[in-house]
C-alpha cells in the first residue's frame, strides 16, 4: 500500500497537469503623477495646454486694463472740466493726448475736429464724440469675446481627445489576449477621460471669466457714456456763449 502512495506522489509531481504554476512575482505599482498622466493623454494635450496659458494671459491683463481708471479717471474729468470752463481746448487738447483713458481719446477725436474746423456746427462735433465713443465700446466688447471663444474650443478640443482615446480602446480589443491587451484597453479609456476632463476644465472657467468682464465692460461703457455727454454739456454751453456773442458783434460792425 504505501508503494502505491509513493508511486502516485512521484507521478504527480512528474506529471504537467497536477503541477502548480508558479506565483508571479509581485511587481510594485507605480502611481502616475499629474504631470505623467497629462503627458500620456495625447496629442491633444498639446493644444489644450497652450489654451490654458493663453486663457490666464488673458484673465491677468483684462484685470489690470478693465477697469473705470482705464475709462474716466475722477482726475482727468476735474482737469476736463476747468479747462472746458475757461475754454482752454488745446490745452485740454495737449492733457487728453497724455492721458490713456477711453475718454480721452474721444475728447481729443473731438477737440482735434473743433480746433481745426472752428466755425463748424456743434452737432457736428456731438457725431465725432458718438462715433468715437462707439468705437472705443465696440473694442471692448471684441477684447472679452476672446474668453467666450476660448470657452467655445477648450470643451471641443477635449472631445477630440476623447474620441482619439476611444479609438484606442476599440483598438485594443483587437489585439491578443493578454496583459498588454488590457493595459491598452485601460490606458485608451484613461487618455479619453483626462481630455475630457482637461477640456472642461479649461472652458467652465473660462465662460465664467468671460461673463465677470462681460458684466463689467457693459458697466464701464455705461461711465464712458455718462463721461461723455459731461463734456459734450460742457462744450454746448460754450457753443451756446459764442452763438450769442455773434449777433453782438454783428450789431456793433453795423
Amino acid at each position: 500500500m504505501k508503494i502505491w502512495v509513493v508511486l502516485i506522489g512521484a507521478l504527480a509531481s512528474a506529471s504537467p497537469l497536477f503541477a502548480q504554476e508558479p506565483t508571479p512575482p509581485l511587481v510594485p505599482q507605480h502611481s502616475q503623477t499629474i504631470m505623467e498622466t497629462i503627458i500620456n493623454a495625447g496629442p491633444v494635450m498639446i493644444p489644450l495646454f497652450l489654451l490654458s496659458i493663453f486663457f490666464v494671459m488673458l484673465v491677468v491683463v483684462y484685470l489690470i486694463t478693465i477697469r473705470r481708471g482705464a475709462v474716466a479717471s475722477s482726475g482727468y474729468m476735474a482737469t476736463a472740466d476747468a479747462l472746458l470752463r475757461k475754454r482752454d481746448y488745446l490745452g485740454l487738447l495737449a492733457v487728453s493726448n497724455r492721458h490713456g483713458e477711453a475718454v480721452a481719446r474721444v475728447v481729443q477725436k473731438m477737440l482735434d475736429f473743433t480746433t481745426k474746423n472752428p466755425h463748424a456746427d456743434f452737432q457736428l462735433v456731438r457725431e465725432i464724440a458718438e462715433t468715437e465713443g462707439t468705437r472705443v465700446a465696440a473694442s471692448l466688447n471684441n477684447r472679452v469675446i476672446y474668453l467666450a471663444d476660448i470657452g467655445m474650443i477648450a470643451p471641443l478640443l477635449g472631445l477630440l481627445g476623447t474620441v482619439f482615446g476611444i479609438i484606442k480602446s476599440f483598438g485594443a480589443l483587437g489585439a491578443d489576449v493578454g496583459s498588454a491587451r488590457y493595459a491598452a484597453l485601460s490606458h485608451g479609456i484613461a487618455q479619453a477621460l483626462v481630455n475630457t476632463a482637461a477640456g472642461l476644465a479649461i472652458g467652465i472657467p473660462a465662460m465664467m471669466f468671460y461673463a465677470f468682464f462681460r458684466g463689467r465692460a457693459q458697466k464701464l461703457i455705461s461711465e464712458l457714456e455718462a463721461a461723455s455727454t459731461h463734456v459734450l454739456a460742457l462744450l454746448s454751453l460754450q457753443y451756446g456763449k459764442r452763438a450769442e456773442r455773434t449777433p453782438v458783434l454783428i450789431e456793433q460792425e453795423l
